[in-house]
């Protein structure tokens, strides 16, 4: 695809959006499916399910996808996307490249093992390696568009508000 192309794909959505702002909030939805057995759950995904469980550093035998890992793919993932977008719509010429995402989490947050450790992951760094020819003023402006556009970037750097609802439901 090329910017033309993107282009033509995009603007009558764009159009849409600036008419209509209301259309272009968008909802996001994940549901897992408890495996209360082996200390896991089934996650829905377009590429089919997943199981995710403990990981070894919790009591896992690391057979089952970390959700900590999971986390992090989702950030490679849309900033993959987002930054082959940008470099299409401003004409970069990417052959590749890798984008890579780390982080730490410490077991003894989430064990309950040490009350001021952290639960969850931190210090994430997203790498970014391309292979191109354009110059590094270029190359700096996509890195920029690419952390601005990236959804789940922009998630992770401001996070929403959270909250949690149960209610209790019979098994028929």
């Amino acid at each position: 695809m090329d910017a033309n192309e993107l282009r033509a794909l995009q603007a009558p959505l764009k159009k849409q959006y600036r008419e209509q702002p209301e259309t272009a909030r968008m909802p996001a939805r994940a549901e897992a499916m408890l495996d209360v057995e082996r200390v896991a759950c089934r996650v829905r995904s377009w590429a089919g399910e997943t199981d995710a469980g403990l990981h070894p550093a919790t009591g896992g035998d690391g057979s089952l996808a970390c959700s900590a890992d999971m986390l992090l793919q989702a950030l490679v993932a849309c900033a993959g996307v987002t930054i082959s977008a940008v470099a299409t719509a401003m004409g970069v010429k990417l052959r590749g490249g890798r984008v890579i995402a780390e982080g730490h989490w410490d077991a003894r947050g989430t064990l309950g093992v040490d009350r001021e450790a952290p639960v969850g992951v931190t210090d994430i760094v997203l790498k970014l390696e391309l292979d191109t020819d354009a110059d590094a003023a270029t190359v700096q402006r996509l890195v920029e568009m690419t952390e601005r556009f990236c959804v789940v970037y922009q998630t992770l750097r401001t996070p929403p508000r959270l909250s949690v609802a149960h209610r209790i439901v019979a098994e028929t």
